[in-house]
This record gives C-alpha cells, sequence and structure tokens, in this order.
C-alpha cells in the first residue's frame, strides 16, 4: 500500500519541493499551508492518477490549529505514514527592538505547533509499528545567533526534541525521527525574515531549495537523525563546535550586526 505523506509549510520553498519529490515517488500527500489559491495550484501541479492529493487551509501559528488539523484527517478517514514539520519563520533585529507578539507567533508555529502535530500522529504510528517523522531545524539549531535569538532557540528546541524522540521511538517499532538543518537556503526566508545584508548569502551563496529537499528525503530514507545538506554548511557547523562558545558569539555579532 502507498503510504501518506502529512507535509505543513507545502506552498514554497523547501515544503513545496518536498511535496514534489514525494509525489513523483508515489506517496499520497496531505498539504498544509495559509495560502488556499497556492495549494491547489499545487495540487493540479502534481495531479497524478497513482496518488491522492489532499490540501487544508490552516494557519498553524494560531493556537489550537493542530488539533483541528488531526480531527479533520480524522474525519476524512485518513491515516498519516509520514510526518514532515516543515512550516516555520524567523525574524531579525535586536530581540528588544522585534515585536513582542510576532516573536510569540514565531514560538507558537516553531515550537508549539510541531510538538503538538508530532504528538498526536505520533499514536498512530506507534500503533501501526511504522512512522517517519522529519523536523525541519536550521544551522541555527547548533549555536546561539545574535540578532536571531528567539529564532534560533527554536530550531535549537527542533534539534534537541528531534534527536532525543528518534531515541525514545527506535525503541516502539520501525519508526524514525530526522532533524532536517539547512543553511541559508535560497527561499522566500530571506524576505519574511528580513535579513538585510546577509541576503545576498542567502541568494547568492545558499543551497537551493531542491537540494534541500532532496537531503531530507534521502535522510529520511536512512533514518538518520540528523542532517545537515551541503559541505559548506556541514563544515561551518563542525567549527561551531571546536571554537569556544565566548569566542564564538564575538564572532557572531560582528557578523550579524
Amino acid at each position: 500500500m502507498k503510504q501518506t505523506v502529512l507535509l505543513t509549510g507545502a506552498s514554497s520553498g523547501i515544503g513545496y519541493e518536498m511535496a514534489k519529490i514525494f509525489a513523483a515517488n508515489h506517496y499520497h500527500l496531505i498539504l498544509i499551508a495559509r495560502n488556499k489559491l497556492k495549494l491547489e495550484e499545487i495540487k493540479q501541479e502534481l495531479n497524478n492518477p497513482q496518488i491522492e492529493i489532499t490540501v487544508i487551509v490552516k494557519d498553524l501559528s494560531v493556537p489550537g490549529a493542530a488539533n483541528e488539523v488531526y480531527k479533520e484527517i480524522k474525519q476524512l478517514n485518513k491515516h498519516v505514514d509520514i510526518l514532515v514539520n516543515n512550516a516555520g519563520y524567523g525574524m531579525t533585529g535586536p530581540f528588544f527592538e522585534l515585536d513582542l507578539n510576532k516573536q510569540m507567533n514565531m514560538i507558537q508555529l516553531n515550537i508549539i505547533a510541531l510538538t503538538e502535530l508530532t504528538h498526536l500522529f505520533v499514536q498512530d504510528m506507534i500503533k501501526n509499528n511504522f512512522g517517519r517523522i522529519i523536523n525541519v531545524g536550521s544551522v541555527a539549531s547548533f549555536v546561539a545567533t545574535p540578532t536571531m535569538s528567539v529564532y534560533a532557540a527554536t530550531k535549537a528546541f527542533v534539534l534537541s526534541f528531534s534527536e532525543s524522540l528518534h531515541s525514545e521511538l527506535k525503541q516502539k517499532g520501525d519508526i524514525a525521527v530526522t532533524a532536517l538543518c539547512p543553511g541559508p537556503t535560497k527561499t522566500n526566508f530571506a524576505t519574511v525574515a528580513n535579513v538585510g545584508h546577509l541576503e545576498e548569502i542567502f541568494n547568492v551563496h545558499g543551497t537551493t531549495a531542491q537540494e534541500v529537499a532532496l537531503s531530507g528525503y534521502n535522510a529520511m530514507k536512512k533514518e538518520l537523525p540528523v542532517v545537515v545538506p551541503g559541505w559548506k554548511f556541514r563544515s561551518m557547523v563542525g567549527l561551531t563546535r571546536l571554537l569556544p562558545r565566548q569566542l564564538l558569539q564575538k564572532i557572531l555579532s560582528k557578523t550579524n550586526k
């Protein structure tokens, strides 16, 4: 039987590229995003008589939205074999200057909705003795990042949560969790995060969304707990582990001014 993938943040960037990869490999899809028009366009683009594509319009940054998604999927009499928690966004700027409500909204989406969806669907995965989860983190998962303090903290949560959950669920059957931690990626992230002078790094030196999506898909197939796409960014993460934390903060503070 074909497996079903639930993919959040499916309307653009990494999520969109993942949707294409899963569709090409004949998985049924449940696509979630806020943009109804874009979801319908993607559904038509990926239309294939061999797979079913369901779209759910939902803003996961709204408290309770994750539970609504779970109930709606149950009402549709569908089950989820693979959960991809891709929805999320970033903000840049001094913590004390950024709007508090927007930062809380980011925490709701990047952490709380991801955690709720995982808890809801992992119950079924345990019962079915199978499941795969991809949680999208960042290279910022590995290091505190001045001017992106809350964003980096949310992604640190994603990495820690995913690694520990991977170990826990191995005891419960054929279930694996992967933290996909890309570096700067050529998506609309830079625009949303308002990264200013760093936008060139994203658009010129960043990895493509397609490369990141494929890396995540392959890591899931190999049941890897963590993957950092691109040798440049893997090297960068390795370097951050060698440098003293205080020195690293001084370097990042100057870089991110």
